[in-house]
């Protein structure tokens, strides 16, 4: 458990970082908190040549309110996440779930780009930022384009980032204000990895009938994914326990459920319905 050789060195400025790529002729990998990278070096499962540090650029660093969204700096650790007032006013379901990852070291120097970007698919921040119709922002040798998330992620640790480039920021949409948000999860206890973990977002109109709906669902297969088969089923109803456990039974329908010696195919679906329900009726009931 020994990484291969490499070479350090750390950018000053985005701009630093992408020349510091360019010059490793592909044999560059950039490290924030290292938590993804490094336990993939340790198995030399990748070998990167030059590791290029973009710990320090404090312009990676902001949170704000922009309009309707929350732009989120690519380097905003998850301890800061789940504490910034403006994550926790707006989009609070980030922020319960950047403060249940792992454990304290890890909330400490992990960082919410790095957890997205990396792709894995047992992450914990692509739930709620999927129902939060999360858009990354990649800065490159092209200049600077932004994704959604779900064409940004194409499978496990597979994404659409080109080379040579830089998450600098994710934003998310502000839900209505009616609405309530939640991140639950059932997770592995050596790990804290979700198992499974549902995002939910979701509001009543003054008739008590659901008029917004959002469930995404992280550690269940390859991807993240919204569970569109169980919002379609609930908009437009009342409430209820048996409403919500019956459209809660489709968790799964819309993604391809994993298995490994921790979880089966099938436990994985039954942890789908279970928890998809427990966060429907948190913010409904």
């Amino acid at each position: 458990m020994i990484p291969a050789n490499f070479d350090y060195v750390r950018a000053e400025s985005v701009d630093h970082a992408i020349q510091l790529l360019q010059e490793s002729d592909g044999e560059g990998k950039l490290i924030a908190g290292g938590h993804s990278l490094l336990p993939l070096m340790k198995f030399r499962l990748t070998e990167p040549g030059t590791l290029i540090d973009i710990s320090r650029i404090s312009e990676l660093k902001s949170v704000k309110k922009e309009g309707d969204r929350v732009v989120v700096g690519a380097m905003v650790t998850h301890r800061d996440a789940a504490n910034d007032p403006v994550i926790k006013e707006y989009i609070p379901s980030l922020a319960s779930a950047a403060g249940q990852i792992g454990d304290m070291q890890v909330r400490n120097r992990g960082t919410v780009g790095g957890n997205i970007a990396h792709a894995d698919p047992a992450a914990d921040l692509p739930a709620p930022a999927i129902v939060l119709d999360a858009q990354i922002t990649i800065q490159g040798e092209d200049g600077e384009e932004t994704m959604d998330l779900d064409s940004f992620i194409l499978g496990p640790l597979i994404t659409m980032m080109p080379e040579n480039s830089v998450v600098t920021k994710v934003s998310f949409a502000i839900p209505p204000s009616h609405t309530k948000q939640t991140y639950l999860k059932y997770f592995h206890p050596a790990s804290g990895y979700p198992v499974v973990g549902v995002a939910a977002v979701a509001g009543t109109d003054e008739d008590g009938k659901i008029d917004y709906i959002r469930v995404g669902i992280t550690g269940a297969g390859d991807k993240v994914f919204r569970a569109t088969s169980v919002e379609e089923a609930l908009m437009g109803q009342v409430p209820s326990e048996s409403v919500i456990d019956s459209a809660s039974g489709l968790a799964a329908d819309d993604g391809d459920m994993g298995s490994d010696l921790f979880a089966s195919e099938e436990y994985r679906e039954q942890l789908c319905r279970v928890y998809t329900a427990r966060a429907l009726k948190s913010v409904l009931l």
